[in-house]
């Protein structure tokens, strides 16, 4: 029996497919993030966007959470430079802000352009290297929350990292005295 119908060809391709006798199916496309609710940086800034990709993948040790909720995400501000052996810091800052009317949070990066450093004399045979420099402080942490993207505004010349920290499942009792 010959079949001469286009959608026969079609339905069979789609057949074939789900039976796993055909090519195997393409992975399924991420959905185009959406940032409309978020400002256009300025002229002399840069807007950088963390997506999860859904849930990350949890450990594989059993003292280490695998629940989202515990997990927490450090913003690292910096960037490249020329450093010897002393230790070198930017000056700024990250502050949180709600964007009025949508309440989702940013986060707006200040400063980055004063370097910090200690003054120790460095051994005459180690020589100056490129190292990524980073925002002194108390480090930012956010929540971890796949359904919404992180968003960092900073000055153009910065660069935005992230961390993942995942928790422990076991807590400790504190001491009461």
């Amino acid at each position: 029996m010959i079949w001469r119908s286009a959608g026969w060809g079609r339905l069979a391709a789609l057949l074939a497919l789900l039976s796993g006798l055909g090519a195997p199916a393409a992975a399924p496309a991420i959905p185009r993030l959406d940032l409309k609710p978020y400002p256009a940086p300025a002229a002399d800034q840069r807007r950088w966007v963390i997506q999860f990709p859904g849930v990350l993948k949890p450990s594989s040790d059993p003292a280490i959470s695998a629940n989202p909720a515990d997990w927490r995400v450090e913003l690292i501000v910096g960037r490249e430079l020329e450093v010897d052996c002393n230790r070198q810091l930017l000056r700024g800052r990250i502050e949180a802000e709600t964007i009025p009317g949508w309440g989702y949070r940013i986060f707006r990066v200040s400063g980055g352009d004063a370097v910090a450093s200690t003054r120790m004399a460095c051994p005459p045979d180690q020589p100056p290297r490129r190292q990524f420099v980073a925002l002194g402080g108390e480090p930012t942490v956010v929540r971890y929350n796949a359904s919404l993207p992180i968003v960092v505004y900073a000055p153009r010349d910065l660069q935005v990292r992230w961390r993942l920290w995942k928790a422990e499942t076991s807590q400790q009792k504190a001491q009461q005295l």
